[in-house]
């Protein structure tokens, strides 16, 4: 399995960003960052309204529950963007909140397969800003790390 450095903050920014290389063909890759049933099998179980920009859902996780999910922007097969209502604050039905933060992925194609990169941002309106990048910045580590031995491994991929 590839070996990929751990996520970044920038504290100025209100950013948390990794940087990841996956061996898996970039469409792969796109297909498990944008597909609720392969985005299911790495990171939280997600559902979704529709397709594209301005679908609406949840994602949800075993330990914490549905948390508002939305596509932001897609540009596809290079960019995907998703608002998601996870503040400890006020977890809206409505993932567009004044404490939603954004994830962006953008893939490009690289020898030997994907670089993939995640930059979350909108820290800065949420309730405790440092303490929600840490945990972030943790949480991308261990949930793109999932995404790299499944696509990698005998998961079965994407």
């Amino acid at each position: 399995m590839t070996d990929n450095q751990a996520s970044v903050i920038d504290e100025a920014a209100f950013t948390v960003r990794r940087s990841i290389h996956i061996a898996a063909p970039l469409e792969k890759v796109w297909s498990a960052v944008t597909e609720p049933e392969h985005i299911s099998r790495w990171f939280g179980r997600v559902a979704l309204d529709g397709s594209g920009a301005g679908a609406k859902g949840t994602i949800t996780f075993p330990d914490y529950g549905a948390v508002p999910l939305m596509v932001e922007a897609v540009d596809a097969p290079r960019m995907v963007s998703y608002r998601w209502g996870n503040d400890a604050v006020a977890p809206l039905p409505d993932a567009v909140d004044d404490h939603s933060t954004v994830f962006t992925f953008t893939l490009e194609e690289v020898a030997g397969g994907t670089q993939l990169t995640v930059a979350e941002t909108g820290f800065d309106r949420t309730s405790d800003p440092a303490a929600n990048m840490a945990d972030h910045a943790e949480g991308w580590v261990s949930e793109l790390d999932k995404l790299v031995a499944l696509l990698e491994g005998s998961g079965g991929g994407a």
